[in-house]
């Protein structure tokens, strides 16, 4: 591969911000999307996750304006009061790879309209099926816009959220889970803000939430065996494959968004979040671990495979057998787990110290 000239050390995003048509975004997608491909070798893993994130925003943001003019041509009107739109998962951490699939929602303002509930339920499937059409596979466990689920009114969203802050079932932990990596993409800050809010006060006015938190986080696939050694897959068609979302990357997601929490980081990325709890913490050694070992996982996670039908996205989350036999990266991977396994025998001591003290 050639390497790129100094005139290219950024994505020119001005095809996705200007397009006018579903059909200029997607060219404009494409085009980006070949730019940080050829980039990946010579950028520091961070900074190529940044960019390919600033692609994902774009896209989004323009997604939505899109959607905006289609169905103000198609006799909807324009919107009739104000909304947002955000994302969850990796996509609020900013953590989402070129092949990540969807995962998003929409706030609407309570403003009374009659047209209301009609607009928004039409915009939230087309805007899902248009970033199904742009290359985002659609999402499935059904964390997007056109469900019903993850696309309410603040007040609605309120109601939603204190009712899985009432039952500590492993589902509703699992959508909070979800919910505190919420990030605004496009329309009125004022809602995102005041959902925040909310979700903040919630949390902090409830312990018992905050264990069933720490409860979901601990629980984990085994990684390493007792030997030290790599824990790959043993069946169906990714036998000797390593599962690199949810043997490393997932683990240590998990663990800071929990530390994060507890310590009252706003933060929604797992680096900044490791940043700020440093800050907090100067000299703790396993959080400079696990800075390390998140590095790693976001670089393996760029190197697991992947496939494009149609268009659309899609990786496995594996890393192939073939990597493993690598030995500076089995080397990285081995010292990455060996981190994810001291920080769940962390969490797992402050487990057993909340659960006795519970009534």
């Amino acid at each position: 591969m050639e390497p790129m000239k100094n005139a290219e050390r950024e994505p020119d995003l001005s095809m996705i911000r200007f397009a006018a048509t579903r059909e200029q975004l997607r060219d404009g997608r494409l085009a980006c999307q070949s730019w940080i491909e050829h980039a990946y070798p010579e950028m520091p893993i961070d900074v190529w996750t940044a960019l390919v994130n600033d692609m994902h925003d774009e896209v989004a943001a323009r997604a939505a304006a899109v959607c905006e003019a289609e169905l103000e041509r198609a006799g909807y009107g324009p919107p009739p009061v104000p909304y947002a739109l955000v994302v969850f998962g990796s996509s609020g951490r900013r953590e989402s790879t070129p092949w990540s699939d969807q995962d998003n929602g929409l706030i609407v303002s309570d403003e009374a309209h009659g047209q209301k509930d009609r607009y928004f339920a039409a915009f939230g499937r087309r805007l899902s099926d248009l970033l199904e059409y742009l290359g985002y596979e659609k999402c499935k466990g059904k964390v997007m816009c056109s469900e019903p689920a993850w696309n309410k009114t603040l007040e609605e969203w309120k109601r939603q959220l204190a009712s899985w802050h009432r039952d500590y079932s492993w589902e509703n932990v699992r959508c909070l889970m979800i919910a505190s990596d919420m990030r605004r993409i496009a329309g009125d800050p004022s809602l995102t803000e005041a959902w925040k809010q909310f979700f903040a006060v919630r949390m902090n006015d409830s312990p018992e939430m905050t264990t069933a938190f720490l409860r979901n986080t601990v629980r984990h696939k085994a990684t390493l065996n007792i030997l030290g050694q790599v824990v790959t897959e043993r069946f169906g068609d990714h036998a000797g494959d390593f599962d690199v979302k949810y043997g490393v990357y997932i683990p240590l997601v998990n663990s800071i968004r929990y530390m994060a929490l507890q310590e009252g980081v706003n933060e929604t990325s797992t680096l900044k979040r490791l940043e700020r709890l440093t800050l907090l913490d100067g000299g703790n050694l396993l959080l400079e671990n696990c800075q390390r070992a998140f590095l790693t996982a976001l670089t393996l996670r760029a190197s697991a495979s992947y496939t494009i039908r149609d268009g659309v996205y899609a990786s496995s989350g594996y890393l192939p057998q073939s990597e493993l036999k690598k030995k500076t990266l089995l080397y990285k991977l081995r010292e990455s787990l060996t981190t994810v396994r001291r920080m769940h025998r962390a969490l797992n001591r402050r487990l057993r110290f909340a659960e006795r003290g519970r009534p």
